[in-house]
């Protein structure tokens, strides 16, 4: 099945940019590309309180901006489908979802922190709506080949792959793919940890079907900076991180690591949502569990 590529476009040198690079990915993947432009992002529409002609200008005005983002598309070699929005709604995201079932959204790396990028927070929304893998692009990423050298960011903690991230396995399955699992720990050198590390992705299904992915071990005592040394030693030029659904609810674009690694790495960063498989109980946890279940119950009872 072709994966689809979302990926949100601009005319300023950044966005045109993370067009091509794009553009380039879905040759690879032989997959579809959809170039969407909006002018804002938000949860609310802004002109549920004023007058509907305000809208009205703002949508002709839109006549332009489509013509010349068609224009873009015939620069592509994908023949990309144009969408273009005033607003990204929630409805909006979830009508693009829809029609276009996409694998991917793509976004330039924005110049501050995330935080500060209205569409990057656009996008955060569409993630906690679907858990849709995305991919930020730096300005200086080279345009004419996908990325030959992925690195995994990975820790000790098994993970099972979200439904949504599944398609994403095409990117490390194409041909000539080097693939490498970092692991970085504090304060200590973690050799059992690193072969933890390996041990998740492979059991994940991540890798399913490849090669053995290399194995490098990291100690630094920030998370982020550790991942970004990983970065420059392997010469990888994209880099797979995993957000849980703790970190993909609520922290992806906040004070997270994942923020950090989004605003200064210098490759793309691919983020993708995964769960955290639920462990069975054993049995001495049930009957603890059972115990005090049975006390609170027994204390909720009025007395005889």
């Amino acid at each position: 099945m072709a994966l689809t590529l979302v990926v949100f476009a601009g005319f300023y040198a950044t966005p045109r940019h993370t067009v091509h690079y794009a553009n380039t990915l879905a040759q690879a993947l032989h997959g579809q590309l959809v170039l969407l432009h909006v002018n804002r992002a938000s949860m609310f529409d802004p002109y549920a309180l004023v007058a509907e002609s305000y809208h009205q200008d703002e949508l002709n005005s839109q006549t332009n901006t489509a013509a010349a983002l068609y224009r873009l598309a015939e620069e592509l070699h994908t023949q990309p489908t144009v969408e273009i929005a005033t607003d990204l709604l929630p409805e909006v995201a979830q009508d693009l979802a829809k029609r276009h079932h996409p694998a991917l959204f793509v976004l330039s790396q924005p110049a501050t922190e995330p935080t500060d990028s209205n569409v990057a927070q656009g996008c955060a929304e569409l993630l906690r709506a679907g858990h849709f893998p995305l991919l930020l692009v730096p300005p200086t990423t080279p345009t004419d080949q996908p990325p030959r050298r992925i690195l995994i960011a990975a820790d000790a903690e098994p993970f099972a792959l979200a439904a949504n991230a599944q398609p994403m396995r095409q990117l490390l399955a194409l041909p000539g793919m080097e693939l490498i699992v970092a692991h970085v720990s504090s304060g200590v050198e973690d050799d059992a940890g690193c072969s933890a590390a390996l041990h998740a992705v492979q059991l994940s299904g991540l890798v399913q079907g490849l090669p053995t992915p290399a194995l490098r071990g990291y100690e630094h005592d920030n998370y982020a900076q550790g991942v970004l040394a990983a970065v420059q030693d392997t010469q990888a030029d994209l880099v797979i991180v995993l957000a849980r659904e703790r970190s993909y609810l609520g922290e992806l674009f906040h004070q997270s690591v994942t923020a950090r690694l989004l605003a200064h790495c210098p490759v793309p960063v691919l983020v993708l949502p995964v769960a955290t498989p639920a462990a069975a109980p054993n049995p001495d946890q049930l009957t603890t569990a059972a115990q005090i279940t049975n006390s609170v119950i027994s204390g909720l009872m009025p007395a005889n």
